[in-house]
């Protein structure tokens, strides 16, 4: 028996996809305007270590809900507004998937602690 269209669990899960996709595209936007990777990967560091904190079951998808979209936020600057980011930039926004990686888990690992120091084992 399979469940139906939609389940339960996709359920749950749709508002923090959301809060992934609105971190990388603010992420993405900060980037295109500031051109600063550092900052870009610490806003990607933090958007994954707080997601991977709410929900710690496969915290890769994380990385990949919030890194998809710096790329194309940008490349949406680049064709609808003034503001034209480099081509460096633009590779480089891919490499902010490591610090997203560590980010995530980190976060993941943080939760698994904190539901053991909670149940007292």
């Amino acid at each position: 028996m399979s469940p139906g269209p939609v389940s339960a669990r996709a359920r749950r899960d749709a508002p923090f996809y959301l809060l992934a996709a609105l971190a990388g595209i603010g992420t993405g936007w900060v980037d295109a305007a500031v051109n600063d990777l550092l900052l870009t990967a610490l806003l990607v560091l933090a958007a994954c270590m707080l997601l991977g904190l709410l929900r710690s079951r496969w915290p890769w998808r994380w990385v990949v809900a919030v890194v998809v979209f710096i790329p194309l936020t940008e490349l949406a600057a680049y064709l609808l507004t003034t503001i034209k980011p480099t081509r460096a930039q633009m590779y480089g926004s891919f490499l902010t998937a490591l610090p997203g990686t560590a980010g995530a888990y980190g976060g993941a690992v943080m939760r698994r602690v904190f539901d053991n120091l909670w149940q007292g084992k």
